[in-house]
């Protein structure tokens, strides 16, 4: 026996115990409350630099007027909120990096990020992995459902096919050009609008055209001047445009210099907005078209106090609203109602809280969160007007629902998402009755290798 143990009496010892203990849960409760007072984490994974800046950066700017909109009603939780912004410069494998980062390293609570569909796959595996939460708010071309990713752009379905319908019912199109970057959202995009212009509506394959070209493509003269070609053999003709970033610029220049009217063979774009045509003179451009699921022309009150505290935001009088910047609002907000709903930051409480959730979108509606991660949205229509705005030509009576898999691909319309228990799947075959499970690796390694 120690002398210790000879001199202490049982009860002193009893008495040691519980002081231990006492100072534990005291301990223990310092910190809880030191984590309390911590600022909420809002990770922004955004190109500030490179092909997609054009586009991106004005994203990264958004998230941050919201989070400090946020943290001017309060915070969340009784905590404020942090933005923690990486920068991965339209580098593909680079935004895979950035988001590790800020998940293991920065230990972000949500991400808000990525333009581009081969970004975004690189994201996936790293997302999926340190279970973190990821909004996507850009149109993109379906094809998937990831259990902590939420899709807040338009599916096809939200965007392409009403778009091609319209062309079809409305204006008279008879041939099309499909003009895209080479990457994986054109590419399955233009393999979707190929199936259904051929199947729904019995287009030939010579009426129909593709084209691809790299990011950051300047020289348009001789596609330009083939799209002229193809429009002038007899049929009415338009282009659909899925060209991404900053090549967008001599696009449209190289049409204004052709001398390519709207009114002979019309531009539907899906990725150029407000923030795209900043940039150049919109005054030979005016009736060529964009779908989206919003427009700064939208006339409501919602809207122009959007606009109203952006403009307080940039502090420039001429800045311009677009679609992935109201994508990242629903977003932002749904976010918020979740971690409200659920009490908590934590990203598996928060995944099941905010299904079902809904918030007001600009455009005098509202946007409700689906079972398959993707989001109720109107289609609208804007034609190009010389102040570089879209006046709206044509909308959706109502809103319509994300689908995550196309009705049009014969390895899609078996499928099905619902993250709901007890399926919890993101492509469950209804023929089969079996859950594919997680592609993300898969999925990443395909995009990169494209």
């Amino acid at each position: 026996m120690t002398t210790l143990q000879r001199k202490t009496h049982p009860r002193t010892l009893s008495r040691f115990a519980t002081a231990l203990i006492t100072a534990a849960v005291m301990g223990a409760s310092a910190q809880a409350v030191a984590q309390d007072d911590d600022p909420i984490k809002v990770g922004i994974l955004h190109s500030l630099s490179g092909t997609m800046a054009i586009s991106e950066s004005t994203l990264k700017d958004t998230v941050e007027m919201l989070i400090e909109q946020q943290n001017e009603a309060g915070g969340l939780l009784g905590r404020q909120l942090e933005a923690v912004v990486v920068d991965p410069a339209s580098n593909w494998p680079l935004f895979a990096e950035r988001a590790r980062e800020l998940l293991a390293q920065e230990e972000v609570d949500v991400i808000f990020g990525n333009w581009t569909s081969v970004s975004r796959k690189a994201v996936l595996p790293v997302v999926e992995e340190l279970n973190g939460l990821l909004f996507y708010p850009v149109q993109y071309e379906g094809e998937e459902s990831s259990e902590n990713v939420f899709y807040t752009g338009a599916a096809p379905n939200q965007q392409a096919i009403p778009a091609v319908e319209y062309l079809i019912n409305e204006v008279g199109i008879e041939r099309f050009a499909l003009i895209g970057t080479d990457y994986v959202y054109p590419r399955t995009t233009n393999r979707i609008l190929e199936a259904f212009l051929k199947d729904e509506h019995g287009v030939a394959e010579e009426d129909i055209m593709v084209n691809y070209t790299p990011f950051g493509h300047s020289d348009w003269q001789n596609i330009v001047s083939e799209i002229r070609r193809f429009g002038e053999e007899g049929k009415p003709t338009a282009v659909i445009s899925t060209i991404n970033g900053d090549a967008n610029v001599p696009f449209y220049r190289e049409l204004a210099n052709q001398g390519i009217d709207a009114a002979d063979i019309p531009v539907i774009a899906f990725s150029v907005g407000e923030q795209e045509l900043s940039g150049i003179d919109t005054a030979p451009l005016v009736g060529h078209l964009a779908a989206w699921n919003y427009f700064m022309s939208v006339d409501t009150d919602a809207n122009y106090d959007f606009i109203d505290a952006w403009i307080e935001h940039t502090g420039d009088e001429m800045s311009v609203t677009n679609d992935p910047m109201e994508a990242h609002y629903i977003g932002f907000n749904m976010w918020a109602e979740a971690v409200r709903k659920a009490g908590t930051t934590d990203v598996d409480t928060v995944k099941d809280a905010i299904i079902g959730v809904t918030v007001p979108n600009l455009s005098g509606g509202y946007a409700a969160m689906m079972p398959n991660h993707h989001i109720t949205k109107p289609v609208l229509i804007g034609e190009v007007q010389d102040n570089g705005q879209f006046d709206i030509v044509w909308q959706t009576p109502s809103t319509v629902a994300g689908d995550a898999w196309s009705d049009y691909l014969p390895g899609s319309r078996d499928l099905i998402s619902d993250w709901r228990k007890p399926m919890e799947c993101g492509n469950f075959n209804v023929v089969n009755g079996s859950c594919g499970g997680s592609t993300a690796a898969e999925e990443a390694e395909a995009a990169l290798a494209e």
